[in-house]
């Protein structure tokens, strides 16, 4: 789905940050699929408030692969390049944006700064493929594609996600989602106020 914009629920995410980050103190790689990222707002979103809260050295450690179907093929190059207009960035705190974004001389446009950019890697993905990017996701975030599906179908998707989730690795899902009871079994909600849950 294309429609999103940075900072867009960001209770969640903050949420999602602050448990995933004890996690990763010993891993070699910290490994996130963000499923569904339409212009790339989520991921940044993500990876800026990771970078807040994680040492320099940790943060380079992160991988973020940003998946959509892109169906009008203009996602990988947005997304790429880090590039977005004033009026887009305007929920970003003044001191993330100042601190992560530089401004594009005589424009009305920022880039995300090389230090963000280089944690995303954006793929082409349909996730009714059922056919997973990669394995070992430390976290899985999917928050705006599951309420379009069928309900079999999201018990198929989150049968994906389960299958390439390390154990006691986080999935991260919009708030008017729950797990489908076929799915409850391989998860634990962590917190009561955002839906976060622990692959058990």
């Amino acid at each position: 789905m294309a429609f999103t914009f940075f900072f867009r629920d960001r209770h969640t995410l903050e949420t999602s940050v602050n448990l995933l980050v004890p996690l990763s103190h010993d891993l070699k790689e910290i490994k996130i699929w963000d499923a569904g990222c339409a212009m790339g707002s989520e991921p940044y979103t993500f990876a800026m408030l990771l970078a807040e809260k994680m040492g320099y050295f940790t943060f380079k450690r992160v991988k973020i692969h940003a998946t959509d179907i892109d169906e009008t093929d203009t996602f990988h190059k947005i997304i790429d390049n880090g590039v977005y207009s004033e009026n887009e960035l305007a929920r970003i705190p003044k001191e993330i944006l100042i601190k992560y974004f530089t401004k594009i001389e005589n424009s009305d446009f920022f880039q995300v700064n090389d230090f963000i950019k280089n944690r995303i890697v954006f793929q082409k993905h349909n996730l009714l493929s059922l056919q997973p990017i990669d394995t070992g996701y430390n976290m899985i975030i999917c928050k705006n594609v599951l309420l379009h599906l069928s309900p079999d179908e999201r018990v198929e998707v989150i049968n994906m996600f389960t299958s390439v989730l390390v154990k006691g690795g986080l999935f991260v899902t919009e708030q008017t989602q729950t797990i489908p009871e076929f799915n409850k079994n391989c998860f634990r909600q962590v917190v009561t106020n955002a839906n976060v849950y622990e692959k058990i």
